[in-house]
């Protein structure tokens, strides 16, 4: 009986410190500005004001964010778009990122994001491009559904490229998608996306 006591005694303490192990390592996004590089420590001041310690994994992929042009978007190309809900089912978009072949299929699909109240993200293949008066209508399809897209006049769009974290200089603005709290507040990453020539990532 002492023994059976001492197991459960075990195997609750245990799940204790698992479910304070996932409490400590929250994933984050982050958005914000490089301030100043501290040997493997990046110094962000974040959007909302907040400075915060981020720390790129050994093995960490840099890439460069680039102003791209709506001429850039094909049909087949793969693209993530920001959008508000319209009445009409629709999305308007807030920014168009056309990601590069070996990026397909990343993140595919239409959900909930961060930018704004109400935005969204949609992860999906060009089908249709229609010039409207209000800018141009892309249909995006994925695998369970599709969306349609107006992209007005003066969209920011992007592309990517690869990059290197020796671009990552004071000034720099950065966007993490998905950063790991640390105990202690920093921040783990393996991946960071950052405007390169002064551009601010639109995510």
């Amino acid at each position: 009986m002492l023994t059976m006591r001492r197991v459960a005694t075990a195997g609750a303490l245990a799940l204790i410190l698992a479910a304070t192990a996932v409490a400590a390592q929250e994933t984050v996004r982050v958005r914000g500005t490089i301030e100043r590089v501290d040997g493997p420590i990046l110094l962000v001041r974040a959007r909302d004001g907040t400075e915060l310690k981020v720390v790129p994994s050994a093995n960490a992929v840099f890439v460069a964010m680039v102003k791209a042009s709506f001429a850039d978007i094909k049909r087949g190309s793969f693209v993530g778009a920001t959008g508000t809900p319209q009445p009409d089912g629709s999305q308007m978009a807030l920014e168009v990122h056309i990601f590069p072949e070996s990026m397909r299929g990343s993140g595919e699909g239409h959900r909930p994001w961060d930018l704004q109240p109400q935005s969204t993200m949609t992860n999906a293949n060009v089908d249709e491009l229609v010039t409207g008066i209000n800018g141009t209508t892309l249909t995006l399809k994925y695998k369970d559904g599709e969306k349609k897209v107006i992209v007005p006049p003066g969209t920011p769009i992007v592309s990517y490229s690869a990059g290197s974290k020796s671009e990552l200089t004071p000034g720099t603005k950065i966007f993490i998608p998905a950063a790991t709290k640390r105990a202690d507040g920093t921040l783990d990453t393996a991946r960071v996306n950052y405007g390169r020539d002064g551009l601010t990532p639109p995510m």
